[in-house]
């Protein structure tokens, strides 16, 4: 949840806020409720939440964003560096203050240099902020000829400042391949907090100051929005929205991983769509645990079933392995490609069956009973999987038609308004009333799932 120790949670081991049971009885109940309206959770959920239900924040894009700074900040403060240090020192630990804490007073110049950072006492690491041309030479230190590494052009000493530019690690090139470069990254590879300085080997990161003054905006704005995914990516207890078009982050803490075996964590973000915080599922799929509909999601999606169905229905060649399937006549077939007459029910060669062309007499040998155990229980296994998948298959094609639910309920909410006096929240039953139904066909579908 939020780390500035503002927000309040319920506790389970006392049924209260957290607060002093002497403090809360000397409350009387006519100020109650104004203390409890004080110190209600921040967090969307009601008061009287139920057992398998768990506490969340629903985040924007500018609240991470400000999550972010003060961290930023609080690292600035602590270890004494710039900001934009102390941002790429967050992102290498995935934005673990203790460790990195622990890492950088154990030693400094690792961490640094770990980080794609400058060592420590360097400009870069050690003033409060940088201004933005800190590592450029001036013209009246360089005055010979430059030429860019990369594309080879030349630029006289008096344009050295305006239009090269260098990383603290002093490897420099024109801002025209290093706008390129930035480019590619950004747009093209989807790469932001790890950008590292063009040189072969060195692992310098291009910092984000560097970042905003060499790209143009709209590449600056994906940069930043990068960091902001990588942010999420990087923090347990953050996970965007599934849903298409929304922006918005999920904060939850009460769903580890060791708890997935005990509840599914379900969410309601601001777009009005509820998820799945365990697994990211973009709908509720309770009760089903997320570990069982992934592996439901898999054998749906995979070819398991397909070779389900060809060990049911085909069966090989002995004697040259070609697949065969049998569409209907009597038991004795002949493959098409190396010509072989076999038996279909025990797979023994024909010429062994004598004058016996309807029947095989060879089913209490052991290998045709295996063969034909081997394809009952193949049979078996499909069927079951078809009853089962039919039926989850029919949920969730009505659940894609429940917008048009939606519509035709508030068509005759306004009928039911225009003709029987009603006012607006008289017919909100109806509304009510298509919730339930919707909520209870998701509740079906997944039950289908448990119960294969």
């Amino acid at each position: 949840m939020s780390s500035d120790g503002e927000d309040f949670y319920y506790d389970d081991a006392d049924d209260g806020f957290g607060q002093d049971d002497d403090i809360m009885d000397d409350i009387d109940s006519e100020s109650e409720p104004d203390v409890f309206d004080a110190l209600s959770p921040t967090i969307e959920e009601a008061p009287s939440k139920k057992p398998y239900d768990v506490s969340y924040k629903v985040r924007s894009p500018q609240e991470l964003l400000d999550m972010q700074n003060k961290e930023i900040k609080k690292i600035q403060t602590l270890l004494e560096v710039p900001s934009s240090a102390a941002a790429t020192l967050l992102r290498h630990y995935a934005w673990n203050a203790e460790k990195l804490q622990e890492e950088f007073w154990t030693d400094s110049a690792k961490s640094l240099a770990d980080s794609g950072l400058s060592p420590p006492g360097s400009p870069s690491t050690s003033i409060a902020s940088l201004p933005p041309r800190s590592t450029r030479q001036t013209r009246s230190s360089h005055q010979e000829p430059f030429d860019c590494p990369i594309c080879c052009d030349d630029f006289p000493a008096s344009q050295f400042e305006e239009k090269t530019f260098a990383l603290g690690c002093g490897h420099r090139f024109c801002r025209g391949c290093w706008q390129e470069y930035l480019t590619g990254k950004v747009k093209g590879e989807g790469e932001s907090a790890r950008v590292q300085c063009m040189e072969s080997g060195c692992n310098r990161v291009v910092r984000e100051e560097a970042v905003n003054e060499l790209v143009t905006s709209d590449v600056s704005a994906r940069y930043h929005e990068l960091l902001n995914a990588a942010f999420v990516a990087d923090s347990p207890n953050l996970r965007w929205c599934p849903h298409p078009s929304c922006e918005y982050a999920i904060e939850c803490s009460q769903a580890p991983p060791r708890m997935l075996n005990q509840l599914v964590p379900t969410v309601v973000c601001h777009c009005g769509n509820d998820m799945c915080f365990g697994c990211g599922y973009a709908a509720d799929h309770r009760p089903v645990l997320c570990k069982i509909v992934k592996l439901w999601e898999k054998k749906c999606a995979d070819d398991s079933e397909t070779a389900n169905w060809l060990n049911a229905h085909t069966k090989e060649c002995p004697k040259c392995q070609s697949t065969i399937e049998k569409n209907g006549g009597c038991n004795h077939m002949t493959c098409k490609k190396c010509k072989g007459e076999f038996c279909w029910v025990c797979m023994g060669p024909w010429s062994e069956h004598g004058t016996s062309w309807y029947q095989c007499n060879r089913f209490d040998e052991k290998s045709g009973i295996n063969a034909r155990d081997a394809q009952a229980k193949s049979r078996a296994s499909l069927e079951r999987y078809l009853h089962y998948f039919n039926r989850w298959a029919n949920h969730e094609q009505s659940a894609k038609l429940d917008a048009e639910f939606y519509k035709k309920t508030e068509k005759k909410m306004e009928q039911m308004q225009n003709s029987g006096n009603l006012s607006w929240i008289e017919v909100q039953f109806a509304r009510d009333a298509v919730s339930v139904v919707i909520k209870s066909r998701i509740l079906l579908k997944w039950s289908y799932c448990m119960a294969f």
